[in-house]
């Protein structure tokens, strides 16, 4: 090594020696650093301090604990040391130690004192360094209390529950599913239903007193934390939930995270091992695949599109359906159940349909899981299946009655239905659901029938053109305007259409502005059509369940509210996944759905007659009777709007004119 090398490289020794940091100009490739200053004592021993002080109050705790001790400790020594003590008060160490300990817990111990001034200065100290830990001790519990209020508060403790409802996310849908889930849970014992969600818990509880005031025994346990983050799922204990409900969140992609949802949980590290059982709703069909792939066989999806669009288009074309479906939907009403019924075995679907006196037979579910609503009467029922049928509650069908009775065919009268001609169907609004409204009308209006679509906005002629453009029956017209001006529907002529729609204005407007400009259409429609010389169907979609009662001023024929019916079919699937099937059958224009058919076509009106007579003579038809909608109270909400599903099968009923039978058909 050269002279000059050695003593470059002694150069940089003194550098460091010095504590200085200095640059070196490496050779290209070699690594360059920088000398650190060497810590003082003074700085180590604050940096392990500060590292202490960092753990919380427990910490803080055992600094104040080792400060009384060395208080204490010196307070004894100095005393007993220089001899402070009073003749009258002289004690060993050990003693003198408690007294010390005394002065320092208790002020008032020094007003007793005697002897010297400077016993008296001494334990004066130690009083007033007693003061100052008592009071950090204080203010240190304090702290640590309200943190773990705090804590608490944020809702982030393990959920120790066992077989209870866990419901991910959060919306408006929480305060339809909870009420429905109390009313399905008061046989249960000690149900509960927990909810993890992206929100403060102390909100959520306060909102959910607010709306769902009472809920009849079942105790709601409120989580914060998001849906798609493993460790936050894992709060709520899904490994124990008897169902999992995801909630379509309020987003610019809501399908996405219902997905990822879904997915956190069949494909987590700590996934249970026998499955879950999830219910989800998505809101684009095209995600329903996708939705499929991650769910496997442990998840059933609600398309919210399809669902709603198929409701609307079977309650324009009769008038009272959808309360067919919220009475079959709602859990404080008739159900549909599963039950597993071995006398049955061998005997033939049209039999079974009179096998129970409080029950209506509407299907089969086979031993393979596959489901049949409606099947042709001569189907058997073999080993392994179940009836699925509409009862008021599951415990009548565990303690079933069977009907002993005799169906009079004497009052059977087969009146022929007349085709369906071509129509003219008026929709009025737009929102994502509208071109899957006219694509499901086409499964049902004879060919030549035309759909007239009004809506102020400029989307809605291309995605018809994109969405509709395999119609077989109808002819859309498509035509700009604004929907809540009575001069431009007065101009629609209103009296020339069959069927009026009215849609809500979903992705345009907040709920309660869309609701609003769809009462003010409504008032319209309902005042144009008071004047016509004929009857005009009207049935309007809702968002909000609040606006309900409101759209009744109307006297329209029929309001769905998307959401609430969404919220209410996610309640009934979360306690029996096979009903996510049997309600897509229903809700399919391919299988049987309800229709509202006049009892005269069905029995004699004006002679009494039993449910059970209408059953035999819906069975003739090839249709499976759930029950009757009385005429003369079809427009009153108090009374579920005259429907009257599963009556007893023995019960004696008169006929009248303009009453109905309700009836799963194929058309």
């Amino acid at each position: 090594m050269s002279s000059t090398g050695r003593l470059a490289r002694e150069r940089t020794k003194s550098r460091f020696a010095a504590g200085t940091a200095t640059n070196l100009r490496a050779p290209r490739g070699e690594r360059r650093f920088t000398a650190a200053p060497v810590p003082t004592r003074r700085q180590r021993l604050r940096y392990r301090f500060d590292a202490t002080m960092s753990r919380g109050p427990v910490a803080l705790v055992g600094w104040l604990a080792l400060l009384t001790l060395a208080l204490i400790g010196a307070g004894a020594v100095v005393v007993l040391v220089f001899g402070l003590v009073p003749d009258e008060g002289r004690k060993s160490f050990i003693g003198q130690l408690f007294s010390t300990l005394m002065h320092a817990m208790d002020p008032g111990t020094v007003a007793g004192d005697g002897g010297s001034w400077q016993f008296l200065v001494a334990m004066l100290v130690v009083t007033l360094g007693g003061l100052f830990i008592v009071s950090a001790l204080i203010g240190v519990i304090a702290t640590a209390l309200d943190e773990k209020l705090l804590e608490l508060r944020k809702g982030r403790s393990f959920v120790v529950e066992h077989d209870h409802t866990l419901v991910l996310g959060w919306s408006d849908a929480v305060f339809t599913i909870l009420p429905e889930l109390a009313i399905a849970n008061e046989s249960e014992s000690d149900p509960t239903i927990v909810i993890l969600a992206d929100r403060d818990k102390v909100e959520m509880e306060d909102a959910i007193r607010a709306k769902v005031p009472d809920m009849k025994g079942t105790r709601v346990i409120c989580r914060t934390g998001s849906p798609i983050d493993l460790a936050d799922v894992a709060i709520a204990n899904p490994r124990a939930a008897r169902s999992v409900i995801v909630l379509s969140p309020e987003s610019d992609d809501p399908d996405s995270e219902v997905i990822k949802t879904v997915l956190a949980l069949t494909r987590g590290p700590h996934r249970r091992e026998d499955g879950y059982e999830i219910v989800a709703e998505i809101h684009d069909p095209a995600n329903l695949e996708a939705a499929h792939l991650v769910g496997g066989d442990q998840a059933a999806f609600v398309d919210k599109r399809e669902t709603i669009a198929k409701l609307i288009v079977q309650a324009s074309r009769q008038s009272g359906v959808s309360a067919a479906y919220v009475e079959l939907l709602d859990f404080d009403g008739e159900e549909i159940y599963f039950r597993d019924d071995p006398v049955l075995t061998g005997v033939s679907y049209g039999e079974a349909l009179l096998a129970y006196e409080h029950a209506t037979v509407i299907g089969i579910q086979r031993a393979d899981g596959e489901i049949l609503v409606n099947p042709p009467a001569e189907t058997l029922l073999e080993e392994g299946d179940r009836v699925i049928a509409v009862a008021e509650d599951d415990s009548v069908l565990e303690q079933v009655q069977r009907y002993a009775g005799t169906p009079d065919l004497s009052t059977i009268v087969n009146g022929e239905r007349v085709p369906d001609a071509a129509q003219r169907v008026l929709i009025i609004g737009w929102n994502s659901r509208t071109s899957t409204v006219v694509n499901e009308l086409d499964h049902y209006v004879a060919p030549g029938s035309v759909v007239t679509l009004m809506a102020d906005t400029t989307d809605a002629a291309d995605a018809i053109a994109l969405e509709c453009a395999g119609l077989a029956n109808l002819a859309v017209e498509v035509r700009h305007g604004n929907t809540t001006d009575r001069a431009t529907l007065e101009a629609l002529d209103v009296g020339s259409y069959a069927h009026v729609i009215v849609m809500c204005y979903a992705e345009h407007l907040d709920p309660q502005r869309a609701d609003a400009r769809t009462l003010v259409t409504l008032l319209h429609l309902r005042d144009i059509a008071a004047r016509l010389d004929r009857a005009v169907s009207i049935v309007s979609e809702m968002l909000d369940d609040r606006n309900h009662e409101l759209a009744q001023v109307t006297e329209v024929d029929d309001v769905i509210v998307s959401d609430k019916v969404l919220s209410l079919l996610l309640a009934q699937i979360s306690e029996n996944r096979h009903l996510a099937e049997v309600f897509r059958i229903l809700f399919d224009a391919d299988g049987s759905e309800i229709y509202l058919r006049e009892m005269s076509d069905y029995v004699e009106t004006g002679r009494e007659t039993t449910f059970a007579t209408v059953v035999a003579a819906a069975r003739e038809r090839g249709e499976s009777a759930l029950g009757l909608r009385l005429a003369e109270l079809a427009s009153d909400p108090a009374s579920r709007y005259g429907m009257r599903l599963n009556p007893a099968k023995s019960a004696l009923y008169v006929p009248a004119a303009g009453d109905q039978v309700v009836v799963l058909a194929e058309d």
